[in-house]
Protein backbone atom coordinates (compact mmCIF):
# COMPACT_ATOMS: atom_id res chain seq x y z
CA UNK A 1 0.00 0.00 0.00
CA UNK A 2 1.12 3.28 -0.94
CA UNK A 3 0.13 4.89 1.93
CA UNK A 4 -1.05 5.15 6.07
CA UNK A 5 -2.22 6.84 8.55
CA UNK A 6 0.03 8.80 10.82
CA UNK A 7 -1.97 10.38 13.46
CA UNK A 8 -4.35 13.14 11.86
CA UNK A 9 -2.74 12.83 9.01
CA UNK A 10 -2.13 10.24 6.11
CA UNK A 11 1.29 9.68 4.48
CA UNK A 12 1.29 9.34 0.89
CA UNK A 13 4.54 7.59 -0.99
CA UNK A 14 4.62 9.57 -4.49
CA UNK A 15 6.92 9.33 -7.50
CA UNK A 16 7.13 12.70 -9.00
CA UNK A 17 7.19 13.00 -13.21
CA UNK A 18 8.51 16.59 -13.87
CA UNK A 19 8.14 17.84 -17.01
CA UNK A 20 5.39 15.61 -18.05
CA UNK A 21 3.57 15.92 -21.12
CA UNK A 22 -0.08 14.59 -19.54
CA UNK A 23 0.01 16.13 -15.76
CA UNK A 24 -2.18 14.16 -13.31
CA UNK A 25 -2.17 11.17 -10.95
CA UNK A 26 -0.80 7.95 -12.94
CA UNK A 27 -1.86 5.12 -10.54
CA UNK A 28 0.05 2.97 -8.59
CA UNK A 29 3.99 1.69 -9.77
CA UNK A 30 6.63 -0.58 -8.05
CA UNK A 31 9.16 0.66 -6.40
CA UNK A 32 12.23 -0.97 -4.30
CA UNK A 33 10.29 -0.53 -1.20
CA UNK A 34 6.91 -1.39 -2.33
CA UNK A 35 4.08 0.32 -4.52
CA UNK A 36 4.50 4.50 -4.80
CA UNK A 37 1.41 6.73 -6.50
CA UNK A 38 2.92 8.20 -9.47
CA UNK A 39 2.25 11.84 -10.46
CA UNK A 40 2.76 13.57 -13.39
CA UNK A 41 3.37 17.37 -13.23
CA UNK A 42 4.51 19.85 -15.97
CA UNK A 43 6.48 21.67 -14.40
CA UNK A 44 10.23 21.35 -13.77
CA UNK A 45 11.98 20.35 -10.75
CA UNK A 46 13.58 23.63 -9.80
CA UNK A 47 12.87 25.90 -6.72
CA UNK A 48 10.21 23.61 -5.67
CA UNK A 49 7.71 24.01 -8.72
CA UNK A 50 7.61 20.46 -9.24
CA UNK A 51 6.85 19.60 -5.70
CA UNK A 52 3.87 22.46 -5.32
CA UNK A 53 2.53 21.12 -8.28
CA UNK A 54 2.29 17.37 -6.88
CA UNK A 55 0.77 18.64 -3.60
CA UNK A 56 -1.60 20.50 -5.65
CA UNK A 57 -2.39 17.38 -7.82
CA UNK A 58 -2.57 14.91 -4.82
CA UNK A 59 -5.03 17.48 -2.76
CA UNK A 60 -6.95 17.44 -5.60
CA UNK A 61 -7.58 14.03 -6.01
CA UNK A 62 -8.54 13.38 -2.04
CA UNK A 63 -10.59 17.15 -1.92
CA UNK A 64 -8.83 18.76 0.59
CA UNK A 65 -7.02 22.27 -0.14
CA UNK A 66 -3.41 22.13 -1.88
CA UNK A 67 -2.54 23.99 1.80
CA UNK A 68 -3.09 20.75 3.62
CA UNK A 69 -0.50 18.99 1.75
CA UNK A 70 3.45 19.02 2.29
CA UNK A 71 6.22 17.66 1.38
CA UNK A 72 7.33 15.01 4.23
CA UNK A 73 10.14 13.82 2.98
CA UNK A 74 12.30 13.90 -0.32
CA UNK A 75 11.89 17.34 -1.54
CA UNK A 76 15.58 17.35 -3.68
CA UNK A 77 14.32 13.65 -5.02
CA UNK A 78 11.76 11.95 -7.40
CA UNK A 79 10.51 9.35 -4.96
CA UNK A 80 8.98 11.87 -1.76
CA UNK A 81 6.88 11.34 0.67
CA UNK A 82 3.81 14.28 0.95
CA UNK A 83 1.27 14.73 4.50
CA UNK A 84 -1.93 14.77 3.84
CA UNK A 85 -3.46 16.83 7.56
CA UNK A 86 -7.31 16.50 7.87
CA UNK A 87 -9.66 13.74 8.13
CA UNK A 88 -7.36 10.80 7.90
CA UNK A 89 -10.48 8.32 7.49
CA UNK A 90 -11.97 10.63 4.56
CA UNK A 91 -8.25 10.83 3.18
CA UNK A 92 -7.90 7.28 3.49
CA UNK A 93 -11.06 5.93 1.40
CA UNK A 94 -10.43 8.67 -1.34
CA UNK A 95 -6.50 7.10 -1.49
CA UNK A 96 -7.72 3.00 -1.32
CA UNK A 97 -10.34 4.31 -4.04
CA UNK A 98 -7.12 5.00 -6.86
Amino acid sequence: MFWRVVGDAVAVAVKVRPRARRPGLLGRVPDVDGERLAIAVREPAEDGRANRAACAALAGSVGVPPSQVEVAAGAASRRKTLLVSGDAAAIAARLAAL
